[in-house]
């Protein structure tokens, strides 16, 4: 669920981990011609190309893709129970 490259620290007596996280905002789908060889015209057509994104979130979250569930209590025993089986 998270990479050794963030700050782990074990909590109630080694039973639990904590892992610090940052707020962080991100631009997805923006290409930078320069980083693939690419030179803008003078005399080209300007803002064509692919629209940006920006994701704002918790580092840990978003790196590795993490979703949240939306399990109630009696949902959650149902969904162990078939999974423990």
């Amino acid at each position: 669920m998270f990479s050794d490259i963030y700050k782990i620290r074990e909590v109630a007596n080694g039973l639990c981990l904590e892992v610090e996280g940052k707020m962080v905002t991100r631009t997805e789908g923006q290409i930078d011609d320069s980083l693939i060889g690419g030179n803008a015209s003078a005399e080209g057509p300007e803002g064509e190309g692919t629209e940006a994104t920006v994701i704002t979130g918790v580092d840990i979250v978003i790196n590795h893709h993490l979703q949240e569930t939306s399990f109630t209590k009696e949902s959650y025993k149902k969904y162990i129970k078939d999974y423990m089986k």
